[in-house]
């Protein structure tokens, strides 16, 4: 049996700086937050109760609330105790204020990179909305009260930023949520690399007409060619790859076509839950939604920070 690999980061000064700043307050509040803490009049005066915070000040709450994990009130002590420190003249949200527009508020992703043709590489993974516990669930079994969201990712392998994300049911078939991912990535994605789940007709389809040129996806071991060679129709990607793979090996082919970078978004995944946690606070869908684009987007600002440089250890 051989021995598991191991690595080691050749940066690891710059690395543990940039895991000190996760925890530094300004990290989180921006001045530009506190110059926008108000909405800007739209003119007319509109009838009814006006909205006192924009979407940037509900946006940095739930922000502090996902990356200290805090509960809504305290949240809002401990962003009101933050301001007072600051010395300026804002009062921060209600937490049944922040609580409504947690349902509502459009979040950014606050993804950054450069404009080239990227590799966008996905995966999905389930969040836990309420049920036992692991412990309880192997001594006892599954209980139909445990249920479960699942969190659909699109990662930048260049940058490491996650730049599409869908929140759905836990029955969503991968290949629809993919779709989805495809219209919100921006710019122009040169490759997608996913597994298996999301070898579909649909999301062939939906790539092509992004106009991706490399989708590398593994077809099922039992997989038929869609359509023949001697179709006028230019060649689908999904039959070239079937025939690469029976040409020379599924292995040689994942290597080739840069498959194992999906590896990215597994990782993307397993800092999500380790620094976050695998069950989400919320309770309506809606604010599921809000909450998991929050902590996305906290997780970007993290990744900009800096990460490992590793090599392996011979």
């Amino acid at each position: 049996m051989s021995k598991k690999a191991i690595y080691r980061p050749r940066n690891w000064k710059a690395y543990n700086q940039s895991l000190v700043q996760r925890g530094s307050l300004t990290v989180w509040i921006e001045e530009d937050v506190i110059a926008k803490w108000h909405p800007e009049p739209e003119g007319k005066r509109k009838r009814g109760g006006q909205v006192q915070y924009s979407d940037q000040a509900i946006e940095t709450l739930l922000m502090l609330r996902a990356v200290y994990q805090l509960p809504y009130r305290q949240t809002v002590g401990f962003a009101q105790s933050i301001l007072d420190l600051m010395g300026v003249d804002v009062k921060a949200p209600d937490y049944t204020l922040l609580c409504k527009r947690g349902a509502t508020v459009a979040v950014d992703l606050d993804a950054t990179g450069s404009d080239d043709a990227k590799h966008l590489v996905i995966d999905s993974t389930g969040l836990k909305i309420c049920g036992e516990g692991e412990w309880k669930v192997r001594q006892y079994g599954y209980s139909k009260r445990r249920t479960w969201r699942k969190l659909h990712i699109g990662v930048n392998t260049e940058t490491q930023q996650i730049e599409a994300t869908v929140l759905s049911e836990a029955g969503l078939d991968d290949a629809e949520a993919g779709k989805v991912m495809l219209e919100q990535a921006p710019g122009e994605i040169e490759q997608i690399s996913a597994d298996g789940a999301y070898d579909k007709r649909k999301f062939y389809q939906a790539a092509t007409q992004r106009g991706i040129k490399h989708i590398a996806i593994p077809p099922r071991k039992d997989a038929k060619i869609w359509q023949h060679g001697n179709s006028r129709q230019p060649p689908l990607p999904r039959d070239e790859n079937l025939r690469l793979i029976r040409k020379s090996g599924r292995k040689k082919w994942k290597r080739e076509s840069g498959y194992h970078q999906r590896s990215l978004a597994e990782t993307a995944v397993f800092r999500f839950k380790m620094i976050f946690g695998n069950t989400m606070s919320t309770r309506t869908f809606d604010r599921q939604v809000t909450e998991a684009r929050i902590k996305i987007a906290a997780l970007n600002r993290m990744t900009r920070l800096g990460l490992p440089n590793c090599y392996r250890v011979a």
